[in-house]
């Protein structure tokens, strides 16, 4: 990945290099450039049976909802394609204006108050924590994208590359897509409180599907795409799945190998790559529109008229790194004010003020993509424009170049990720453009770390903003970019002292899935440096069990706060208290002007055999800052004598895999180079035991043990292992955060061997 991550030259305009492959919408393009926005889709052909584990449900799909009565409609939505712009029926847009008054608005208040604040049952309602600090109306899903489509109809919604070409859908054709989709899945027998799962990389599909699931009464639940089908299974099984939609044969293989253990599950659609044969069950996205044809605007209607603000709406399952994953359940107004209020603590603007445009290529299970580039995107009128399936293999600059995007989020891997190849080019640019970099990042870093927030930069920081860094983020595609935001794990002071050297000022946000997201925004007016920002305008904070630092659990209360684990009661208790404060699990600080500081998790402090509490995450970032050359540094510990370390080297990623190479980055062999090693692989340093870096790390870990506040927080032994972590190694979740208890298991041998002495 590494090498393809940029092409910088002389930090001029960016090589174009090699265009991405099309991302095609569906299995078949043509017809559905015909089709897909019209009621003409390819007759369905019964299928032979080709699994005898899977239902055959194809010859007479299950109506759930519908009335088995109901006919076959004649509305259709013109005959124009995605993207050519021609008129469209405006007949399923009355219906969303007719369901958007007031009247309707107020109905969906329904907020009795013997409702509890919490509830693990799928079509369970809660209490919304509506008092005078957050009063605002509650609203549907359908109501924030009805005031869109009158705010915002005609204004692009999504962009996707076909044929090396980009094509837009409007915001009302969006909406008139993820209608047919709903009426697609009530024709498969998509029943109330029962889930779509959809287990697909992003795209239109993804996008519509997902709104379509809610317009149905269904709830959204999204799947990691790197799952394994058990992972799947269990996924499938607990949210109780009618339906998956997926976007290649490899993910289809996955469910067809796991359908026999579905038992709530009847159909499967696919898109983006056509199934490789007739099977029963398995419909094209095509084929799922036709369907949709088949049932009434009005069938929809009732539906989504009775759908309210405090009923489930998505799930969104944890990446399971304590154990197995558990279905956080977002209502819609969990949904719907976090979108609005959240982003608007982030400076996301109104497409009155300026139409966002964002690049979507994190995963969508995941609460942050899918609250920022789904939901807000929505509630704002934003661009959002898809990645191809390999952007973080190496494809994703290519995308930010050629979109531009207003506002960016990453999680800290990918920051670093741009980091390391940047460093890269610079070691092999020419010594004058190196020289030039090199000043420029400093003169801004200076400034930037001094006068934080002052807008008058002295002349030689503008000079060489002009001269050099401009020109580097234009290769990045960040020209127009305003925002650019990282959350899902903490950040290295390192990373944040190099893009703030390049004029990148990096916006943290801190919330949990369990807070629908962001509870904390930072934003160009409300910024600190190393913080996560201030809590959002209507949500509150308290620490609890603070120490004499004022480091405390930190707690959260507001409307972002999740109506609870999907059938785990001990659990929800667990995090909910009776007051209906979330218990985060997370340790930090609050500072005099309110900005939070995190500083660990409860559940990973260390507890020595002597009783000390130990926090391992600033000691593994110490080290990490003290050596370079460390990619991953896990403490060890817990009711051990003294504690210990794992550490991985800084190597390149293979461009097609993803998965860690034996080949040392520029920036970890430049650290051989220093201290007087000609590694240039892992398997050198390590397999040999290069006396020169093992002597060099030694000393690094010295110098972060002198400045540990005691002896018990001192590193006395650590081993560098022959591979770094990755998610296919099981070591990192899918967002790349570390898997405590799976790198002790899978290392216990090494870690034992740290100990050996002592039980002698």
């Amino acid at each position: 990945m590494e090498r393809k991550w940029l092409s910088l030259g002389h930090f001029g305009a960016a090589s174009p290099g090699p265009r991405p492959a099309p991302l095609p919408l569906q299995g078949q393009p043509p017809r559905l450039r015909e089709t897909a926005l019209s009621g003409r889709c390819p007759r369905l052909v019964p299928h032979s049976s080709g699994n005898p584990s899977m239902p055959d449900c194809r010859a007479a799909p299950q109506e759930s909802l519908l009335d088995a009565s109901l006919g076959t409609t004649q509305e259709n939505l013109g005959t124009s394609s995605l993207t050519d712009g021609q008129t469209l029926s405006k007949e399923p847009l009355s219906h969303a204006l007719k369901l958007s008054t007031p009247e309707k608005v107020k109905d969906a208040q329904l907020n009795p108050p013997e409702e509890a604040l919490w509830t693990t049952r799928a079509d369970g309602r809660v209490r919304l924590r509506i008092d005078p600090i957050c009063s605002q109306t509650p609203r549907t899903v359908h109501q924030m994208f009805s005031a869109t489509l009158e705010k915002y109809g005609d204004l692009s919604a999504m962009g996707f590359k076909r044929q090396g070409k980009w094509e837009h859908i409007s915001y009302t054709q969006y909406y008139l897509l993820a209608r047919k989709a709903a009426k697609g899945f009530l024709k498969l027998g998509l029943e109330r409180a029962h889930s779509v799962a959809i287990l697909a990389f992003n795209s239109p599909e993804w996008f519509f599907s997902a709104v379509g699931t809610v317009f149905a009464g269904g709830i959204l639940t999204g799947i990691y795409t790197t799952s394994s089908p058990e992972a799947c299974q269990y996924i499938a099984y607990d949210c109780r799945a009618n339906i998956i939609v997926v976007d290649t044969q490899k993910q289809l293989e996955k469910i067809l190998k796991i359908w026999k253990h579905l038992p709530h599950l009847k159909a499967v659609v696919i898109y983006r790559e056509a199934p490789p044969t007739r099977m029963p069950s398995v419909y094209t996205m095509e084929e799922l529109m036709e369907l949709g044809n088949e049932v009434p605007e009005e069938a929809l209607d009732i539906i989504i008229n009775a759908q309210k603000p405090n009923q489930c709406c998505a799930l969104v399952y944890t990446s399971g790194t304590t154990g197995n994953p558990k279905g956080v359940m977002l209502s819609q107004d969990n949904i719907t004010w976090t979108a609005r209020y959240s982003s608007q603590a982030g400076d996301i603007q109104p497409s009155e003020i300026q139409q966002e445009v964002v690049v979507s290529y994190l995963p969508l299970s995941h609460i942050a993509a899918q609250i920022y580039d789904l939901w807000t995107g929505i509630q704002w009128g934003a661009q959002v424009c898809f990645a191809e399936p390999d952007a973080l293999k190496g494809s994703l600059v290519n995308t930010l170049r050629e979109v531009e995007p207003t506002s960016h989020m990453g999680v800290p891997r990918v920051w670093e990720k741009i980091m390391e190849r940047i460093q890269e080019v610079v070691a092999q640019s020419g010594f004058i453009w190196r020289k030039m970099l090199l000043w420029a990042m400093s003169v801004t870093l200076e400034q930037n770390l001094t006068c934080p927030s002052s807008d008058l930069k002295p002349f030689t920081t503008r000079l060489a903003d002009y001269l050099v860094l401009a020109k580097v983020r234009q290769a990045l595609g960040f020209a127009k970019c305003q925002k650019n935001f990282y959350g899902a794990a903490p950040m290295t002071a390192e990373t944040q002292h190099f893009f703030l050297g390049l004029n990148i000022r990096l916006y943290a946000g801190y919330g949990l899935s369990e807070t629908s997201g962001p509870h904390f925004m930072s934003s160009p007016y409300n910024y600190r440096l190393y913080s996560s920002g201030k809590v959002v305008p209507g949500c509150r904070v308290k620490l609890v069990n603070e120490d004499a630092e004022g480091i405390g659990e930190i707690c959260l209360w507001g409307r972002t706060i999740f109506m609870g684990y999907l059938n785990m009661e001990d659990k929800t208790c667990e995090a909910i208290d009776t007051e209906g404060w979330l218990h985060t699990g997370d340790t930090g600080r609050l500072d005099a002007d309110g900005f939070l500081y995190i500083t660990g998790r409860l559940k990973e402090l260390i507890i020595t055999a002597g009783g000390e509490n130990v926090p391992p995450v600033p000691i593994e970032e110490a080290v990490k800052t003290e050596l370079p050359i460390i990619s991953n540094a896990m403490l060890i510990g817990d009711q051990r004598k003294f504690l210990s370390m794992l550490l991985t080297l800084k190597c390149t990623l293979d461009p097609d895999t993803f998965e860690p190479t034996d080949n040392l980055t520029e920036q970890a062999m430049e650290f051989c180079q220093r201290v007087g090693s000609k590694a240039t692989t892992v398997s050198e340093v390590v397999g040999k035991k290069d006396e020169a870096v093992y002597q060099a790390i030694g000393e690094g870990i010295q110098r972060v043990n002198m400045n540990a506040a005691a002896r018990p927080y001192h590193i006395q032994k650590w081993a560098i292992l022959e591979r770094d972590f990755s998610i296919s190694g099981g070591e990192l979740g899918p967002t790349m955060k570390l898997k405590r208890l799976a790198v002790l298991e899978k290392y216990k041998d090494v870690i034992e061997s740290f100990y050996q002495e002592q039980k002698k």
